[in-house]
Parts: structure tokens; C-alpha cells; sequence
């Protein structure tokens, strides 16, 4: 006769109840993306930025704005390198370089590109110094302006009142790391330099004879530029990153990589058209002073260089700006 099991009286274990599992949406990973290494096009999710007008009209409404922070600086900056780097004394001739071209060529066109050649030679000589020591005064000087006015970009655009003063004594602090980071846009501007040199060996050395070989070595050049123009592109706005409090310059590069990250070709363009618009303003004015008051060029020419750098960090803090 078989027992029959007795009941314990427990019930029998229920299976654990499973958790409801958890939504989660199911996302693309973002692209990798690495310089110099072939890879899908890959399309940027970034604001799309204004054009190179309007950056520069942007530039202008800020200096005009606080145009007395801006030309005290610019005229600390002309004092100082009056006295440490140019001197008091007259460097060119203009009236008697401009009776010169006057007398080979006459007439209005005459005028004008005599004023243009004048205007060239302005560029290549004025501000800078023939002896060592006024190089290096002259190189430390826009590196303490440099740094002074992007001190004053940072605070006046956060609302905040600042003095000529304070510009100079407040802004100093990152001053090795601006330079480190100089040191390396220096570093990729190598490649540059070594094509201008080929550029000009062959040039005037005649190596190249036919227009193939031409071609290819202008074309070498051109990619050895363009390497560097690369390379600095990101690096060029470093220097406003690495003047924040505790920023170091290799985070401030990749930073600034991650700024220029998928349109770095479109930032060139505009950093590009920077010198170009100097360029032709500079010209509208200087040409007819050259052909007018020839004797007062220098001068006038000298003082409003030394508000180039107010406009040169102006404008690349505003790209910089607009890039965040």
C-alpha cells in the first residue's frame, strides 16, 4: 500500500515576478572622426555660422561701442613701441619716392599705382625695427597687447566696465601658456615655410624648365601650404582658450579642435578673409593720402597700425564666439 505524501502545508515557491525591462531608445553612435584619415561624410550638427560680412560688422559694433577701452590700449601700445622700437626719427622719404615713380610714369592711372606702390612698400616697412634688440621689444609688446586685448573682448561683451589700467595689469597671468601655444602654431607653420623656400629656390634658381614641372612643383607647394593653413586653422583660436582660468595649452588644442570639429574648411574661409578686408580698407585710405599729403602717410600710417591688433582679436574672438 503506498503512503501518499504528506503535504508540508507550503506552498510551493512562485517564480520571481521579471521586471518590466527598462525602455531604452536605441541611438546611432556619433561618428569617430580623426584628421588625415579617410572617412564617411559626416554631417555637421552644428549651427550653421554667419558669414565673414557680418562677423566683421560684428567686430566693428563692438569697437565703436567701447571705442575708449580700445584706442587707450592702441595708444599705450603706439607710446611704447615710439620709444623701445621705432624712435622719433623719420624712416622713409615718402614725397621724394613719390617724385621718383611721378617722373616714370604721368597721368591719373600714374598716381594711382604710384600710391599702390607706395602702399606696398608702407606694409613692408613701417613698425618693423632694424636692430635686434627692437625686434624683441616689438615681439614682446604685442604679445603683452595680444593678451591685454583679449582680456578686455572677454570682459566688456560679459557687461562688465573696465579701464585701460586694468587691462595691462589683469591680463598677464597666462602668459606662458599663450607663448607655448605660439610655439606650436610656429611649429605647424613649417611646412609652409618649407614651400615658400622651395617656391622661391626654384624660382630664381630656374630648376624648373617646362610648364609640367612648374606645375608640379607650384602644386607641392601649394599642398605644403595648405597642410599648415590646415593645422593652424584650430589652433589659431587656442589662444583665446588658454587665457581662461586653470586651462593648460594642450587642452586648450584639443579644444579648439573640437571647435573647428567637421567645418574646419568653412572656419578657414573666414579666418582667411580677415587679412583680405584689412587689406582693402587699408588701401582705400592710404592711396589717396599718399597721392594728397604724401609727407603725413608715415605717420598716419604708423599710428593706425597700431590698432591692427584691436581688429585682428576682435574679429577672431567674435568667429571664436560664434563657434561655441
Amino acid at each position: 500500500m503506498t503512503q501518499k505524501r504528506k503535504s508540508s502545508g507550503k506552498k510551493p515557491a512562485s517564480k520571481a515576478k521579471s521586471l518590466p525591462a527598462k525602455s531604452t531608445s536605441r541611438r546611432l553612435k556619433s561618428p569617430l572622426y580623426k584628421s588625415f584619415k579617410l572617412t564617411k561624410k559626416i554631417k555637421p550638427s552644428n549651427k550653421k555660422l554667419e558669414g565673414s560680412f557680418k562677423l566683421f560688422n560684428r567686430t566693428a559694433v563692438t569697437i565703436k561701442q567701447h571705442w575708449k577701452i580700445f584706442v587707450g590700449i592702441s595708444v599705450v601700445y603706439m607710446l611704447v613701441s615710439l620709444i623701445l622700437v621705432r624712435g622719433l626719427s623719420s624712416q622713409l622719404d615718402i614725397q621724394n619716392l613719390k617724385d621718383s615713380l611721378k617722373d616714370a610714369s604721368s597721368g591719373k592711372f600714374g598716381s594711382l599705382s604710384g600710391g599702390a606702390v607706395i602702399f606696398t612698400y608702407l606694409i613692408g616697412t613701417t613698425n618693423f625695427s632694424s636692430s635686434e634688440a627692437g625686434g624683441v621689444y616689438q615681439m614682446l609688446l604685442l604679445l603683452i597687447v595680444s593678451l591685454a586685448v583679449i582680456w578686455t573682448l572677454r570682459k566688456v561683451l560679459a557687461g562688465e566696465v573696465v579701464r585701460v589700467r586694468d587691462s595691462f595689469y589683469k591680463s598677464m597671468q597666462p602668459f606662458i601658456p599663450f607663448v607655448l601655444v605660439l610655439l606650436v602654431i610656429g611649429l605647424q607653420l613649417i611646412p609652409l615655410l618649407i614651400g615658400s623656400w622651395l617656391f622661391g629656390t626654384i624660382t630664381i634658381n630656374g630648376i624648373a624648365v617646362t610648364a609640367l614641372e612648374k606645375g608640379l612643383w607650384a602644386l607641392l607647394c601649394l599642398l605644403l601650404a595648405t597642410l599648415s593653413l590646415y593645422m593652424i586653422c584650430s589652433s589659431l583660436f587656442a589662444l583665446y582658450i588658454v587665457t581662461l582660468p586653470d586651462m593648460t595649452p594642450m587642452k586648450a588644442l584639443r579644444s579648439a579642435r573640437q571647435l573647428v570639429r567637421h567645418r574646419r574648411w568653412e572656419v578657414l574661409r573666414k579666418i582667411l578673409f580677415l587679412p583680405f578686408a584689412l587689406l582693402v580698407l587699408a588701401a582705400v585710405i592710404f592711396i589717396p593720402l599718399v597721392i594728397v599729403v604724401a609727407p603725413a602717410v608715415e605717420w598716419v600710417f604708423f599710428a593706425l597700425s597700431a590698432f591692427v591688433p584691436i581688429a585682428i582679436h576682435g574679429y577672431m574672438y567674435t568667429l571664436y564666439r560664434e563657434l561655441l
